[in-house]
């Protein structure tokens, strides 16, 4: 830590779901990110990675992370899950923050349907379920999001995935589809919001060019243990000039999606 960082006292505690399992399209860059901006502020991070066969109490946790992964890998993530998910939905509703990305987000939900092959069960952590399509969505997207604490914000990244998601009654979209084609092409919503479970398609990894997203995340785990506090500010222009070049790619390429056909092992 730089001796001008003044440190906080505050350490996030982040659980790692199969961080080598599931971990495709540049989604450990999310961990980096919140790794580096905690350091910046003066809060420290312990990151345990949670592998095939450990099954923590995840109530311990204040973020937990799960990212994008192939139907193989998705597969056996799928079977483990199940011993892991009684306790990760305690800590859903105990208000633990999760950041399911693609893969991931399919599985916190009832199911996923691959095109070819059997049903893999999720951990019904966000009334949903998925079923493959018979092409992918793959292009540049854009949402709007709008949150109580700080408004309406625009994510953006990159999506690549042949599920169509739908949503229950008890999960809401993370945003409103400005471009591409979101949870199913269909709604114009985009990822889910339980609580503090967030779920998205999106890729890039999508918390370095949204470093808006990466601080909810970060102030609402924290806010849990800590209690209510303001996030120091940081420099963002870096982040705001890749957020805003996403953005241009995504408008102008508004509308299009990729011609290739789903695979038995894509998700």
């Amino acid at each position: 830590m730089s001796k001008d960082i003044k440190d906080t006292g505050m350490v996030l505690k982040i659980g790692h779901l199969y961080p080598t399992l599931m971990s495709v399209a540049a989604d450990r860059g999310n961990l980096f990110s919140i790794e580096k901006r905690c350091k910046w502020r003066g809060i420290s991070t312990e990151v345990d990675p949670i592998y095939v066969k450990q099954t923590p109490d995840f109530t311990k946790y204040d973020l937990i992370l799960i990212h994008g992964a192939a139907d193989r890998e998705m597969e056996i993530a799928s079977k483990d899950l199940q011993f892991k998910a009684e306790s990760l939905r305690e800590a859903a509703e105990a208000n633990v923050t999760f950041l399911s990305v693609c893969a991931g987000y399919q599985l916190l939900g009832h199911y996923y349907k691959p095109y070819q092959g059997p049903e893999f069960k999720g951990a019904s952590i966000l009334d949903l379920y998925t079923e493959g399509g018979s092409q992918r969505f793959m292009t540049h997207v854009a949402l709007e999001c709008t949150f109580p604490d700080i408004g309406t914000k625009v994510l953006v990244g990159y999506e690549n995935h042949s599920g169509r998601t739908f949503l229950g009654p008890k999960a809401q979209p993370l945003g409103k589809v400005l471009a591409g084609w979101g949870n199913n092409g269909k709604d114009s919503g985009e990822g889910a919001i339980y609580k503090n479970v967030f779920g998205t398609y999106i890729h890039g990894p999508v918390l370095p060019k949204n470093p808006w997203l990466t601080d909810l995340l970060i102030q609402r785990a924290l806010e849990r243990r800590y209690g209510k506090f303001d996030l120091l500010p940081l420099d963002d222009t870096t982040e705001n000039a890749a957020h805003d070049a996403a953005l241009k790619l995504a408008m102008e390429f508004k509308g299009t999606m990729s011609a290739i056909e789903a695979t038995p092992w894509s998700r």
